[in-house]
């Protein structure tokens, strides 16, 4: 009878129906074809070479949420209008063509005049930092040096804004490295050059050769295996994944279903992964009820902390500025990836508009990772010994964006209790500088950064990360409360404590009472659906477990934090609005704050009982340190959104504990 039991529940929870989309899903990213026609169709309007036209940011231009919603309650119907947005360069403009892809037609076409330029493509950083190659000065620079152009390599970088007025619209600046004798170039910089770019022009508009620095050795700087020699570390063993084949994954275009949830996955030229329309089946009520409408990152603002003439520019933002879609890198299997991944493709609008295939973009796994979902021995009972527990596993959609010498790890796990954990992990290789100096006692200057090696310094920087999640807790609106905790004394004659804790709760009402640096005071943020109560009368929820903590150091007035105002707060609640979805502005590149989430809320609208979006602030301050030379180990940080009331009770107290086969645990061995 139990086992009848296990088996119906597995069998709603791997196999529960929903809608099997035999058409396209209108969340879809766009498809290859699709991408092709947006080319033709822009390309017929603006033929080259009459016209200098590039493709900077091609994305599906989402449907307006009630449309969505209302074809979602009838998936039969008619699907909602396909349309795509094309962020072009048209004769030195920045040109938004929105598409209509089923009448393959301009809907319009409006000319951008504000501040700030869009995505610069990779197309555009290839050829910027081919540049210098061709540049007498530059080879002549190369000569005094004793250095061989053969081996130099040059890479575009944004140059921000620091309140000057430019007279050149598009510039990047271009920093050299040494790769003879390593392929670790981003430790080997050349030092004491400047060179600025005209992006549209491609050509060099400005160069200085100011200065000679030692370019630091490529002894020890080489991280490919084949090139390492004894002693080598330490041996570790592959994991095996008993459930390869059977765990319960269905992929139905880019619509996931696993164990209790459903969810659909999309790829974007510029935030990269994007998960909508994630719901959880609740086995009392017999349905699927909506947690996330859609979520992804939004921005990542990476300030560096080296004032310096060569240096104080690099105040990155990377998803505006580069990309983190465009920037993805293909997964390797049984490395980036366990062996029971499924793997899936991305396609993103190359710099003339056709179509680039990014293969393994994603890929989709059970994590078997060995953690403990619950359990619970109690000895408590006379003459008896109850011990009970069940093994965690998870499903993990992941990516990875490596811009320059960092490489993000993108993770989104979903739980069976109904947590969804959202983590980053920071690998790749630190920017550095190089120094005249050997040693950290040879310094008497300050240098902004750690001596990690020989005439090597790794400059103090931050992390900032910001996701958008539009939550649509059992429903579309919800309000954000914040459950403050606080100190009470303990009065009375029937205690002898002096003093305990307890909860107020304080619902938002606007945003300027929703943003919030966490960590200053003890408090709980839920947001709840005032419309649904459980049965013990309580609203239904979820709360955020907070996670990777970080505060900005920058002065307010400092130019990076007027265009990274949005890491001022850990929490961001505003109303949803389709348009406001990257929270650095639409054109991130040379921007000055004008399109921030900090604007935005400054119209401090209401968000009680409506529908609302998170925007979360995760990061680190990054203090370099040897070990994080010549490639880092990565460092990860993660938030949670986690049910709050939102189950009548523990929603895996009868999930099926599968047991491995009899032999594996036959041969296993314990220790007392």
């Amino acid at each position: 009878m139990q086992s009848l039991m296990f088996f119906i529940l597995f069998s709603i929870f791997a196999f529960s129906p929903i809608s099997c989309y035999t058409q396209q899903h209108p969340l879809d990213p766009l498809t290859a074809n699709e991408l092709r026609l947006v080319q033709a169709i822009v390309t017929k309007s603006y033929p080259p070479p009459k016209h200098n036209l590039a493709f900077h940011y091609v994305g599906l231009d989402e449907p307006d949420k009630p449309i969505l919603l209302s074809w979602l309650s009838k998936p039969a119907s008619k699907l909602p209008p396909r349309r795509a947005l094309a962020i072009t360069r048209i004769d030195r403009q920045t040109h938004e063509i929105l598409v209509d892809l089923a009448t393959k037609s301009i809907v319009s076409d409006e000319v951008y005049k504000g501040i700030g330029y869009p995505t610069i493509t990779p197309d555009e950083q290839t050829i910027a930092s081919q540049l210098p190659m061709s540049y007498g000065p530059f080879i002549k620079s190369m000569q005094n040096r004793g250095l061989k152009v053969s081996h130099v390599v040059c890479a575009c970088f944004t140059m921000g804004w620091f309140g000057e007025e430019r007279k050149i619209e598009r510039v990047g600046k271009l920093q050299c490295f040494y790769s003879e004798n390593s392929v670790n170039l981003h430790v080997r910089p050349i030092e004491g050059i400047k060179i600025v770019a005209d992006l549209d022009e491609m050509k060099i508009v400005d160069y200085v050769d100011s200065h000679k620095v030692p370019i630091p050795k490529a002894e020890g700087t080489d991280y490919r295996f084949s090139e390492q020699k004894p002693p080598f570390g330490p041996r570790t063993n592959g994991a095996v994944i008993l459930s390869k084949g059977k765990n319960g994954l269905h992929i139905d275009g880019h619509v996931i279903r696993w164990v209790n949830w459903q969810f659909h996955l999309a790829f974007d030229a510029r935030v990269g992964p994007v998960i909508s329309l994630a719901s959880i089946y609740d086995t009392e009520k017999h349905k699927h009820r909506t947690v996330l409408y859609r979520g992804h990152i939004s921005e990542l603002f990476v300030p560096y902390q080296d004032p310096t003439d060569g240096e104080y520019f690099k105040t990155f933002f990377d998803c505006g500025e580069y990309g983190f879609g465009q920037s993805a890198a293909s997964l390797i299997p049984l490395a980036d990836c366990p062996n029971n991944a499924v793997f899936l493709d991305g396609y993103y609008a190359g710099h003339d508009g056709t179509p680039v295939k990014v293969s393994n973009v994603f890929c989709v796994f059970e994590r078997h990772a060995g953690d403990i979902m619950w359990r619970h021995t109690e000895i408590g009972i006379p003459g008896k010994v109850i011990n009970e527990a069940r093994p965690e596993v998870t499903l993990v959609v992941r990516m990875v964006a490596t811009i320059g010498n960092y490489d993000h790890i993108l993770d989104w796990e979903f739980k069976p209790s109904g947590s969804i954990k959202v983590q980053v992990g920071l690998s790749g290789i630190l920017d550095v500088k190089a120094s005249e100096h050997t040693r950290m006692d040879e310094i008497k200057e300050e240098i902004y950064g750690t001596s990690i090696t020989d005439n090597t310094i790794g400059l103090y920087h931050d992390h900032f990360l910001t996701y958008r999640l539009d939550l649509d807790i059992d429903g579309v609106d919800n309000s954000f409360v914040k459950k403050r905790l606080a100190t009470k004394v303990a009065t009375g004659k029937d205690t002898p404590r002096k003093s305990y804790w307890t909860v107020y709760s304080e619902t938002a009402k606007t945003e300027s009472e929703a943003k919030l640096q966490i960590g200053l005071k003890p408090s709980e943020l839920a947001f709840e659906n005032p419309n649904k109560k459980t049965k013990a009368g309580n609203n239904v929820g979820y709360r955020l477990i907070p996670g990777a903590l970080i505060h900005p150091m920058l002065l307010d007035d400092d130019y990076p934090q007027i265009r990274g105002a949005f890491s001022k707060y850990n929490v961001w609640v505003t109303p949803y609005n389709k348009s406001e979805k990257w929270a650095g502005g639409r054109y991130v590149d040379q921007s000055r704050g004008q399109d921030t989430i900090a604007v935005w809320t400054q119209r401090n609208r209401e968000i009680e009982n409506k529908d609302i979006v998170l925007w979360y602030v995760m990061g680190f301050h990054h203090l370099p340190c040897q070990e994080d030379f010549p490639l880092m180990a990565t460092l990860s940080g993660a938030f949670e959104i986690r049910p709050a009331n939102f189950f009548e009770s523990n929603p895996v107290l009868k999930v099926i504990n599968t047991r491995p086969p009899m032999h594996l645990l036959n041969n296993s061995s314990s220790h007392h």
